[in-house]
Protein backbone atom coordinates (compact mmCIF):
# COMPACT_ATOMS: atom_id res chain seq x y z
CA UNK A 1 0.00 0.00 0.00
CA UNK A 2 1.34 3.42 -0.90
CA UNK A 3 0.38 6.98 -0.06
CA UNK A 4 -1.84 7.35 -3.16
CA UNK A 5 -4.23 4.76 -1.67
CA UNK A 6 -5.16 7.15 1.15
CA UNK A 7 -8.12 9.46 0.63
CA UNK A 8 -7.57 13.16 1.11
CA UNK A 9 -9.53 13.01 4.37
CA UNK A 10 -7.63 9.97 5.68
CA UNK A 11 -4.27 11.53 4.87
CA UNK A 12 -5.27 14.81 6.55
CA UNK A 13 -6.45 12.89 9.64
CA UNK A 14 -3.22 10.92 9.92
CA UNK A 15 -1.07 14.03 9.45
CA UNK A 16 -2.91 15.82 12.25
CA UNK A 17 -3.03 12.88 14.66
CA UNK A 18 -0.79 9.79 14.67
CA UNK A 19 1.29 10.72 11.61
CA UNK A 20 1.59 9.18 8.15
CA UNK A 21 4.33 6.55 8.09
CA UNK A 22 6.43 6.61 4.92
CA UNK A 23 9.00 3.97 4.06
CA UNK A 24 11.82 5.58 2.11
CA UNK A 25 14.62 3.12 1.46
CA UNK A 26 15.87 1.65 4.76
CA UNK A 27 14.07 4.26 6.90
CA UNK A 28 10.55 4.79 8.20
CA UNK A 29 9.53 8.40 8.79
CA UNK A 30 6.39 9.31 10.71
CA UNK A 31 5.26 12.74 9.51
CA UNK A 32 2.75 14.99 11.23
CA UNK A 33 1.59 18.40 10.04
CA UNK A 34 -1.63 20.44 10.05
CA UNK A 35 -0.39 22.49 7.08
CA UNK A 36 -2.36 21.91 3.84
CA UNK A 37 0.75 22.59 1.74
CA UNK A 38 2.49 19.62 3.36
CA UNK A 39 -0.49 17.36 2.62
CA UNK A 40 -0.65 18.57 -0.99
CA UNK A 41 3.11 18.18 -1.42
CA UNK A 42 3.08 14.61 -0.12
CA UNK A 43 0.17 13.70 -2.39
CA UNK A 44 1.98 15.10 -5.40
CA UNK A 45 5.59 14.05 -4.78
CA UNK A 46 5.24 10.92 -2.63
CA UNK A 47 2.19 9.31 -4.21
CA UNK A 48 4.08 6.06 -4.90
CA UNK A 49 5.97 5.98 -1.59
CA UNK A 50 4.98 2.87 0.39
CA UNK A 51 3.33 3.16 3.78
CA UNK A 52 4.79 1.33 6.77
CA UNK A 53 2.55 -0.76 9.00
CA UNK A 54 1.30 0.79 12.21
CA UNK A 55 3.28 -1.66 14.35
CA UNK A 56 6.61 -1.12 12.56
CA UNK A 57 9.52 0.68 14.19
CA UNK A 58 9.74 4.35 13.25
CA UNK A 59 13.24 5.74 12.75
CA UNK A 60 12.27 9.42 12.87
CA UNK A 61 9.14 11.16 14.18
CA UNK A 62 8.87 14.45 12.27
CA UNK A 63 6.46 17.36 12.61
CA UNK A 64 6.11 20.48 10.46
CA UNK A 65 4.04 23.04 12.35
CA UNK A 66 3.01 26.64 11.84
CA UNK A 67 5.05 29.32 13.54
CA UNK A 68 4.08 30.32 17.05
CA UNK A 69 2.31 33.42 18.32
CA UNK A 70 2.34 36.30 15.87
CA UNK A 71 4.33 34.26 13.33
CA UNK A 72 1.18 32.28 12.59
CA UNK A 73 -0.24 35.32 10.78
CA UNK A 74 2.44 38.01 10.34
CA UNK A 75 5.16 36.82 7.92
CA UNK A 76 4.08 33.23 8.69
CA UNK A 77 6.73 30.66 9.51
CA UNK A 78 7.03 26.87 9.57
CA UNK A 79 8.91 24.94 12.26
CA UNK A 80 10.65 21.57 11.85
CA UNK A 81 10.65 19.14 14.76
CA UNK A 82 12.17 15.66 15.06
CA UNK A 83 11.54 13.48 18.11
CA UNK A 84 10.36 16.52 20.05
CA UNK A 85 13.43 18.66 19.26
CA UNK A 86 13.70 21.65 16.90
CA UNK A 87 17.24 21.36 15.50
CA UNK A 88 17.18 24.54 13.44
CA UNK A 89 15.42 27.87 13.12
CA UNK A 90 11.98 28.29 11.53
CA UNK A 91 11.71 29.14 7.84
CA UNK A 92 9.09 31.16 5.95
CA UNK A 93 5.96 29.04 5.69
CA UNK A 94 6.13 29.14 1.89
CA UNK A 95 9.25 26.95 2.22
CA UNK A 96 7.55 24.29 4.39
CA UNK A 97 7.61 21.55 1.74
CA UNK A 98 11.30 22.05 0.99
CA UNK A 99 11.93 22.19 4.75
CA UNK A 100 10.39 18.73 5.10
CA UNK A 101 12.71 17.19 2.49
CA UNK A 102 15.78 19.00 3.81
CA UNK A 103 14.86 17.98 7.33
CA UNK A 104 14.56 14.31 6.34
CA UNK A 105 18.07 14.50 4.88
CA UNK A 106 19.29 16.16 8.07
CA UNK A 107 17.90 13.30 10.16
CA UNK A 108 19.79 10.72 8.12
CA UNK A 109 23.09 12.60 8.21
CA UNK A 110 22.77 13.42 11.93
CA UNK A 111 21.85 9.94 13.15
CA UNK A 112 22.38 7.36 10.39
CA UNK A 113 25.88 6.30 11.42
CA UNK A 114 25.34 2.58 10.86
CA UNK A 115 26.30 3.31 7.22
CA UNK A 116 28.62 5.60 5.31
CA UNK A 117 26.68 8.71 4.21
CA UNK A 118 28.18 10.55 1.24
CA UNK A 119 26.97 13.90 -0.06
CA UNK A 120 26.48 12.53 -3.56
CA UNK A 121 23.84 11.58 -6.06
CA UNK A 122 23.63 7.91 -7.01
CA UNK A 123 21.98 6.29 -10.03
CA UNK A 124 21.92 2.68 -11.17
CA UNK A 125 21.98 0.85 -14.49
CA UNK A 126 20.69 -2.61 -13.71
CA UNK A 127 22.39 -3.62 -10.48
CA UNK A 128 25.43 -1.36 -11.06
CA UNK A 129 25.58 2.08 -9.48
CA UNK A 130 27.38 5.32 -10.28
CA UNK A 131 28.23 7.59 -7.35
CA UNK A 132 28.27 11.30 -8.23
CA UNK A 133 29.92 13.31 -5.43
CA UNK A 134 30.12 17.04 -6.01
CA UNK A 135 29.71 20.38 -4.20
CA UNK A 136 26.60 22.56 -4.69
CA UNK A 137 26.42 24.26 -8.08
CA UNK A 138 28.21 21.47 -9.93
CA UNK A 139 25.15 20.28 -11.85
CA UNK A 140 24.99 17.03 -9.88
CA UNK A 141 21.22 17.03 -9.28
CA UNK A 142 20.47 18.18 -12.83
CA UNK A 143 22.55 15.34 -14.27
CA UNK A 144 20.92 12.90 -11.85
CA UNK A 145 17.42 14.07 -12.83
CA UNK A 146 18.24 13.77 -16.52
CA UNK A 147 19.62 10.25 -16.17
CA UNK A 148 16.60 8.94 -14.24
CA UNK A 149 14.32 10.33 -16.93
CA UNK A 150 16.26 8.35 -19.54
CA UNK A 151 16.18 4.89 -18.03
CA UNK A 152 18.62 4.97 -15.11
CA UNK A 153 17.29 4.14 -11.63
CA UNK A 154 17.25 6.84 -8.98
CA UNK A 155 18.97 5.82 -5.77
CA UNK A 156 19.34 9.34 -4.37
CA UNK A 157 20.09 12.84 -5.62
CA UNK A 158 21.59 14.02 -2.35
CA UNK A 159 22.74 11.24 0.01
CA UNK A 160 24.48 8.05 -1.08
CA UNK A 161 24.11 5.38 1.62
CA UNK A 162 26.85 2.73 1.62
CA UNK A 163 26.42 -0.38 3.78
CA UNK A 164 29.39 -0.94 6.08
CA UNK A 165 28.79 -4.69 5.95
CA UNK A 166 28.22 -5.39 2.25
CA UNK A 167 29.50 -2.23 0.54
CA UNK A 168 26.24 -2.00 -1.41
CA UNK A 169 24.31 1.23 -1.95
CA UNK A 170 20.90 1.43 -0.33
CA UNK A 171 18.32 3.42 -2.28
CA UNK A 172 16.24 6.30 -0.94
CA UNK A 173 14.35 7.18 -4.17
CA UNK A 174 12.96 10.45 -2.84
CA UNK A 175 12.16 13.63 -4.82
CA UNK A 176 15.06 15.28 -6.65
CA UNK A 177 15.93 18.78 -5.42
CA UNK A 178 16.44 21.17 -8.37
CA UNK A 179 17.61 24.75 -8.06
CA UNK A 180 17.44 27.97 -10.05
CA UNK A 181 18.07 27.53 -13.81
CA UNK A 182 18.00 23.74 -13.48
CA UNK A 183 14.26 23.85 -12.79
CA UNK A 184 13.27 25.09 -16.24
CA UNK A 185 16.00 23.04 -17.91
CA UNK A 186 14.48 19.86 -16.49
CA UNK A 187 10.89 20.93 -17.20
CA UNK A 188 11.89 21.29 -20.85
CA UNK A 189 14.03 18.14 -20.91
CA UNK A 190 11.48 15.88 -19.18
CA UNK A 191 7.98 17.32 -19.68
CA UNK A 192 6.48 13.99 -18.56
CA UNK A 193 8.04 14.32 -15.09
CA UNK A 194 6.03 15.57 -12.12
CA UNK A 195 7.29 18.76 -10.45
CA UNK A 196 6.24 20.47 -7.27
CA UNK A 197 5.77 24.23 -7.06
CA UNK A 198 8.80 26.48 -7.42
CA UNK A 199 9.71 27.84 -4.00
CA UNK A 200 11.39 31.23 -4.15
CA UNK A 201 13.94 33.00 -1.96
CA UNK A 202 15.31 30.00 -0.07
CA UNK A 203 18.92 29.89 1.14
CA UNK A 204 19.62 27.98 -2.11
CA UNK A 205 17.69 30.35 -4.35
CA UNK A 206 14.64 29.07 -6.21
CA UNK A 207 13.92 25.40 -5.48
CA UNK A 208 11.56 22.83 -7.00
CA UNK A 209 11.21 19.13 -6.21
CA UNK A 210 10.82 16.53 -8.97
CA UNK A 211 8.92 13.35 -8.16
CA UNK A 212 11.06 10.21 -8.14
CA UNK A 213 10.14 7.86 -11.01
CA UNK A 214 7.62 5.24 -9.89
CA UNK A 215 9.91 2.43 -11.06
CA UNK A 216 12.73 3.74 -8.86
CA UNK A 217 10.43 3.96 -5.83
CA UNK A 218 9.20 0.40 -6.46
CA UNK A 219 12.82 -0.85 -6.42
CA UNK A 220 13.93 1.18 -3.40
CA UNK A 221 14.37 -2.00 -1.37
CA UNK A 222 16.85 -3.41 -3.88
CA UNK A 223 20.48 -2.35 -3.26
CA UNK A 224 22.94 -1.66 -6.06
CA UNK A 225 26.61 -2.49 -6.45
CA UNK A 226 29.01 0.51 -6.62
CA UNK A 227 30.68 0.35 -10.03
CA UNK A 228 31.76 3.87 -10.99
CA UNK A 229 32.70 7.07 -9.18
CA UNK A 230 32.10 10.14 -11.34
CA UNK A 231 32.71 13.73 -10.18
CA UNK A 232 30.47 15.86 -12.44
CA UNK A 233 30.91 19.51 -13.32
CA UNK A 234 28.62 21.55 -15.52
CA UNK A 235 30.82 23.74 -17.76
CA UNK A 236 28.93 25.86 -20.33
CA UNK A 237 30.12 25.50 -23.89
CA UNK A 238 32.21 22.38 -23.35
CA UNK A 239 31.92 18.94 -24.89
CA UNK A 240 31.21 16.00 -22.64
CA UNK A 241 34.52 14.64 -21.36
CA UNK A 242 35.23 11.74 -19.01
CA UNK A 243 38.74 11.88 -17.52
CA UNK A 244 40.22 9.12 -15.30
CA UNK A 245 41.24 10.11 -11.78
CA UNK A 246 44.08 8.76 -9.69
CA UNK A 247 42.97 6.60 -6.77
CA UNK A 248 44.48 8.91 -4.15
CA UNK A 249 42.68 11.94 -5.55
CA UNK A 250 39.41 10.00 -5.74
CA UNK A 251 39.79 8.82 -2.13
CA UNK A 252 40.23 12.39 -0.87
CA UNK A 253 37.22 13.57 -2.89
CA UNK A 254 35.00 10.88 -1.40
CA UNK A 255 36.31 11.49 2.11
CA UNK A 256 35.67 15.23 1.75
CA UNK A 257 32.07 14.51 0.73
CA UNK A 258 31.42 11.83 3.35
CA UNK A 259 29.10 13.38 5.94
CA UNK A 260 30.06 11.02 8.78
CA UNK A 261 33.61 10.02 7.85
CA UNK A 262 34.97 11.71 10.99
CA UNK A 263 32.49 9.80 13.14
CA UNK A 264 33.02 6.36 11.62
CA UNK A 265 36.80 6.62 11.88
CA UNK A 266 38.48 3.37 10.82
CA UNK A 267 35.21 1.97 9.51
CA UNK A 268 34.80 4.99 7.26
CA UNK A 269 38.38 4.72 6.04
CA UNK A 270 37.93 1.08 5.05
CA UNK A 271 34.51 1.73 3.48
CA UNK A 272 35.89 4.44 1.20
CA UNK A 273 38.98 2.35 0.49
CA UNK A 274 36.77 -0.50 -0.70
CA UNK A 275 34.84 1.87 -2.98
CA UNK A 276 38.08 3.15 -4.51
CA UNK A 277 39.39 -0.39 -5.03
CA UNK A 278 36.16 -1.57 -6.64
CA UNK A 279 35.26 1.44 -8.78
CA UNK A 280 37.18 3.27 -11.51
CA UNK A 281 37.00 7.01 -10.84
CA UNK A 282 36.51 9.86 -13.29
CA UNK A 283 36.05 13.59 -13.58
CA UNK A 284 33.21 14.46 -15.93
CA UNK A 285 32.51 17.85 -17.54
CA UNK A 286 29.43 18.49 -19.63
CA UNK A 287 27.20 21.24 -20.98
CA UNK A 288 24.47 19.33 -22.89
CA UNK A 289 22.34 16.73 -21.14
CA UNK A 290 21.91 14.52 -24.21
CA UNK A 291 25.70 14.25 -24.52
CA UNK A 292 25.99 13.50 -20.81
CA UNK A 293 23.44 10.69 -21.04
CA UNK A 294 25.20 9.22 -24.09
CA UNK A 295 28.47 9.22 -22.11
CA UNK A 296 26.91 7.41 -19.15
CA UNK A 297 25.12 4.91 -21.40
CA UNK A 298 28.43 4.15 -23.10
CA UNK A 299 30.08 3.70 -19.70
CA UNK A 300 27.36 1.20 -18.74
CA UNK A 301 27.69 -0.67 -22.03
CA UNK A 302 31.48 -1.00 -21.74
CA UNK A 303 31.69 -4.02 -19.46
Amino acid sequence: MNLSHLSNADLAHRLKRSGVRLRTGPFVFSIRSPLPEIRAGLQLLHAQTPLADDDEFVDYHIAINAGRHVRRWLRPQACFEVDGVEPFKPLPRAQALAMLEWGMNWCITAYGHHQLVIHAAAVAHGDRAAILPAPPGSGKSTLCAALVNRGWRLLSDELTLVSLETGEIQALARPVNLKNASIQIMRDFAPQAVFGPTIQDTSKGAVALMQAPASSVAQAGTPARPTWIVLPKYAPGTEAALTPMAQGEAFLSLADNAMNYHILGEQGFHAIGRLIDDCPSYRFTYSHLDDAIATFDALADAR
